[in-house]
């Protein structure tokens, strides 16, 4: 039997004496063979085929396949140097080499047995190719299987060496192979369960995926607790006492309800009363908002504690109900946009004006969601769900009337995409949840409020679209002439907006609207009015008798919007008439603004100044809106009248009395001095 060579003596020149008769046969086959080994030119290895030349020998004829081509025959390709040596299989050289040399007893490689798991683990076919491999032989069928012998989901290692490098052999066992199961595996024996100080170790990569699928525990609430954390009963007791929490819950039934009437009193007072925050998550961040958003609405004088200290509880409040709400968005319900609009109130009392914008959307979104929009949606609910729908989702029309106008921003809920209706002009004592009782004859219900200020900014919202679009598309001839008409219908429906109001809505003038009577300015008025502001803020046992009437608090908000909105719809008739005439009457133009400027001074000084107090910021944002534009009117206007002047000095020295009252809410100390530049004017704010 011919005795087995190696490849090394298989390619020497020197053959046994078994095939000396082959020599010369042997030796035309290694020509044939160096000959077929030829270097191919650039374009054919390339191109991995067979380079054609008729003389392999002589690279200074191109090949067929170049001259085909066109391209020259060149031979430049140079064999890339071999790189270092693999680490990896290195060191599972040496290990193995080790383990080998310690068992060896006769010197004999042949009688090595493997001790080590990877050694183990190996097929008879692997570990045969191993031996060469221990005794130093670098074999490249070797290299192949050592790769074949890693499990299949381990990454093949760098021949540039990294962390994971530093392997421990042990750990080489076959994860991916069938039948593995990690309960019954030897490395569960030898290694300890994972815990997050394993994550600077430097194991190899392939047991990485190992580790990702222990289980990890959850965090404890103190790092990063997940949003489901929040959502649980709480106890009010566990943010404010419960005495202080019903007395801010009583002061905004009295001063902040009537303006936003968006929750029902009865089965809110109910459930508070029963403690349903500590079974209803969302009904306890709804007494967060709520208490939050109260508190940087009315005086300060009214909650018996530290500026500082009711600014920190504002926002304890507002923190927590965020915290809840965050994690219950689906499903959506009403209270979710209730609390967004309370929260949209907070962050603009506050200054946060982002936030604010961020509060509104998600309000209007949810809103739209449910579908609140369209009146179709109500059908089935029960009375105090509609109502509360209803309220909710005007109030927030209001509120994007006022952006739109005041911070020069789209409209986000347009009159023509809403068919919901009006709410009902009952109180809530007499909205049940099986059905609506009536209203006592002679009896005006708080809402009708709320109604007769969404028709206004319902109004306002058609000259906001029309402007809108005539400035995207100038209206030309008789479409300017048709835009005009229809502002001089708007027009007339604002004049006439509040005229059949109830009776505790009707203003009662303190002057005709064509006086202009001299005490509405000077330094004694101003020093009058200015130490009455300050004891409705500052003075807790001032009287509050005009404060807590709430049809004297919605006058104020009714009268100046629609002065608001006339206004605006004055001014875009003047444009169209320009844009139509190439002129304008400038003397009923000044005539104009003189009647807004009266009307606007007379409404403000017929209405006591604790009510006009109790509306807040967002009063103020109105009254300066109309005078800044007018001021700039007079200052502009070479021939303006003396009276109107007078009146424009008049509504701006009144406006310095509206700063004090804005100042007056802000509950941040660094910020006394001055105001928000970007709030949002809340409708019932």
């Amino acid at each position: 039997m011919p005795v087995a060579r190696s490849k090394k003596d298989s390619d020497s020149g020197t053959p046994s004496s078994d095939d000396a008769s082959c020599k010369e046969p042997i030796a035309e086959k290694s020509k044939v063979k160096r000959k077929r080994q030829s270097q191919s030119c650039d374009a054919c290895r390339a191109r991995k085929v067979r380079c054609a030349r008729e003389n392999p020998e002589d690279q200074s004829q191109p090949c067929k396949h170049c001259v085909a081509l066109g391209i020259p025959c060149t031979y430049e390709y140079q064999p890339k140097k071999r790189g270092p040596p693999n680490l990896y299989l290195r060191r599972l050289q040496e290990a193995a080499a080790a383990a080998a040399n310690g068992k060896q007893e006769n010197g004999r490689a042949d009688d090595i047995k493997p001790t080590s798991p990877i050694s183990a683990s190996l097929s008879p076919s692997q570990s045969s190719l191993a031996t060469p491999k221990i005794q130093g032989v670098a074999s490249p069928s070797f290299l192949d299987s050592s790769v074949a012998a890693m499990p299949s989901g381990a990454l093949p290692p760098s021949r540039y060496p990294i962390a994971a490098d530093t392997f421990h052999p042990q750990y080489l066992v076959s994860l991916g192979s069938p039948g593995y199961n990690p309960s019954r595996s030897p490395i569960n024996d030898e290694i300890p369960p994972y815990s997050p100080a394993e994550s600077s170790s430097t194991y190899p990569l392939y047991n990485w995926s190992f580790k990702q699928h222990q289980p990890t525990p959850i965090p404890p609430p103190s790092v990063i607790p997940p949003l489901s954390y929040y959502y649980r009963p709480h106890r009010l007791e566990d943010v404010a006492p419960r005495d202080t929490i019903s007395l801010i819950i009583a002061l905004f039934f009295d001063f902040v309800y009537p303006l936003t009437p968006c929750v029902h009193k009865p089965s809110f007072m109910a459930d508070l009363h029963a403690r349903r925050e500590e079974r209803d998550p969302l009904f306890f961040a709804l007494v967060m908002s709520t208490v939050a958003s109260t508190l940087v609405q009315v005086p300060r004088s009214y909650v018996p504690m530290e500026r500082s200290a009711v600014r920190k509880l504002a926002q304890n409040c507002h923190e927590a109900s965020r915290h809840i709400t965050v994690a219950s968005y689906d499903p959506p319900t009403s209270i979710h946009v209730v609390i967004r609009y309370f929260d949209c109130i907070y962050h603009f009392c506050e200054g946060h004006d982002a936030t604010q914008h961020a509060a509104f959307g998600e309000a209007a979104h949810i809103a739209v969601t449910l579908r609140m929009h369209e009146e179709a949606s109500y059908e089935g609910l029960d009375p105090i769900e509609c109502e509360v729908r209803r309220r909710t989702f005007w109030l927030l029309f209001g509120a994007d009337k006022s952006m739109s106008i005041l911070l020069g921003r789209p409209i986000s809920l347009r009159d023509e995409d809403c068919t919901v209706h009006f709410p009902k002009e009952l109180d809530d004592e007499y909205i049940t949840p099986s059905a609506y009782l009536p209203q006592p004859h002679g009896k005006t219900a708080i809402v009708s409020g709320l109604n007769y200020i969404s028709r206004i900014f319902a109004l306002l919202g058609e000259i906001l679209v029309r402007i809108r679009v005539d400035k995207r598309s100038p209206p030309q001839g008789q479409f300017a002439t048709a835009r005009l008409e229809e502002v001089q219908t708007l027009h007339a429906r604002i004049i006439s907006a509040l005229m059949h109001a109830p009776e505790p809505l009707q203003l009662k003038r303190a002057h005709p609207q064509s006086q202009l009577p001299s005490e509405y300015g000077g330094a004694g008025f101003r020093q009058a009015t200015f130490a009455e502001v300050k004891d409705f803020f500052d003075n807790p046992t001032a009287s509050r008798a005009n404060a807590l009437n709430p049809f004297l608090v919605m006058q104020s908000n009714l009268y100046v919007t629609q002065q608001l909105v006339r206004f605006v719809i004055e001014q875009y008739r003047d444009e169209l008439i320009t844009s139509l005439q190439g002129t304008v009457d400038e003397v009923r133009a000044a005539e104009d603004k003189e009647a807004v400027a009266s009307e606007l001074l007379n409404i403000l000084h017929s209405i006591p100044i604790q009510s006009i107090a109790t509306n807040g910021p967002s009063l103020v944002h109105k009254v300066r809106f109309v005078a800044s534009t007018l001021l700039d009117a007079v200052r502009k206007a070479e021939t303006a009248p003396a009276s109107a002047a007078r009146a424009h000095a008049y509504l701006w020295d009144f406006l310095s009395i509206l700063s004090e009252i804005e100042r007056n809410y802000l509950l941040d100390d660094d910020r006394d001095a001055t105001s928000s530049g970007d709030g949002m004017t809340m409708v019932g704010s």
